[in-house]
């Protein structure tokens, strides 16, 4: 849009926003419509589109940065050359972990519209906030002024006042953000290649029932390791048992009952008398005992907890030297198919000593 200024020796104002084009990145498209007021400009800042070699991509105003900066991901998909830094500096506030030293440069081309061509030095940076931030250095040399309400950039370039607009994605009523078949095919000869996003609802336990081919054999000659259901009963007794060694003179300690409702100690008794019928506990002959509680599941279900922080305490402890690394990764050595056992109430399967019972 132009319009003569008043009293600005005949001074045309274009007012320009964002370039839409084949994107350097995927697009994303959402049918969720954005509300209809200007309250994000109040927290926002500046960003919209503008085009390098004919692909539009995202940029930044900010009037905190003291450089213009460029992505490392535009300077290598686009194969613009680069130049080593006059002064090279040091910068630690665009990414975590240490100190980036900024030894490269380049001279980005961009255009934003028809009227606005421009290119600016700017140092190689990997971020992936936005494709080009312009800085104090591209607000000084344009004499760039800043309208903080609309969140407006307006300068004066070759006979055209230039006020940049943000984007704010609003929402025509009544349509989507959808492409049409036309733009679609377009889009598609123009670019050549298209990336698709294809989803489907998977069930839970459909996704569990998936095995690979390569490992069938296995899981069929070992099925009683993968069974639906634990067996009833204890199992075998074997040569290691669970041992409970409290420290000499401790104390056993004497914990009250969690608070329930009637709900929760109907659940309780209920899980403990499924246990019994299948034989996996029976009562203990302890002179200690710990509380039982049930926490919520994310299914809706109830999951019975022990709490055994108490006798914990006064345990002694288990200790075993550490196996060397080394050690571990020899004894790998020719193995080419790894599992993860699901060890489904695992603790049942290694019985207790019988006067620690």
């Amino acid at each position: 849009m132009q319009e003569p200024i008043p009293n600005s020796d005949d001074v045309y104002e274009e007012i320009v926003a964002g370039d839409i084009g084949i994107a350097l990145v995927t697009r994303r498209s959402c049918i969720t419509p954005r509300a209809a007021n200007d309250d994000w400009l109040r927290n926002n800042i500046f960003q919209s589109t503008c085009t390098i070699l004919n692909k539009v991509c995202r940029f930044l105003i900010d009037a905190g940065s003291c450089e213009n900066i460029v992505s490392e991901d535009v300077i290598i998909k686009l194969g613009i050359a680069t130049k080593p830094c006059l002064r090279p500096y040091k910068l630690a506030w665009l990414k975590r972990g240490g100190e980036l030293t900024m030894s490269r440069r380049a001279l980005i081309s961009f255009s934003i519209g028809t009227k606005y061509q421009d290119s600016v030095w700017c140092d190689i940076v990997p971020m992936d906030a936005c494709h080009l931030l312009l800085g104090r250095p591209w607000q000084f040399d344009r004499n760039v002024m800043h309208d903080g309400r609309l969140n407006t950039y307006s300068f004066i370039i070759n006979g055209f006042k230039i006020v940049l607009t943000p984007s704010h994605g609003k929402h025509v009523e009544g349509s989507t953000r959808l492409l049409s078949l036309t733009r679609f095919e377009k889009e598609m000869q123009e670019s050549g290649v298209v990336y698709a996003l294809v989803s489907k609802e998977v069930e839970p336990k459909e996704a569990q029932m998936i095995v690979p081919e390569v490992v069938l054999p296995i899981v069929e000659e070992f099925g009683d390791v993968f069974p639906e259901e634990l067996p009833i009963g204890l199992p075998p007794l074997r040569d290691i048992q669970h041992r409970i060694d409290l420290q000499p003179g401790a104390a056993l300690p004497n914990r009250p009952h969690y608070r329930m409702s009637p709900r929760e100690h109907e659940e309780l008794n209920k899980q403990v008398e499924e246990l019994l019928t299948k034989g996996l506990i029976r009562e203990s002959l302890s002179p200690c005992a710990v509380p039982a509680l049930l926490t919520p599941k994310k299914d809706g279900s109830w999951r019975m907890c022990v709490d055994s922080r108490a006798i914990n305490k006064l345990t002694t402890r288990y200790r075993f030297p550490i196996p060397r690394l080394d050690d571990l990764l020899d004894q790998l050595s020719g193995s080419k198919i790894f599992t993860k056992l699901d060890l489904k109430s695992g603790y049942h399967q290694i019985r207790i000593r019988p006067r620690d019972e």
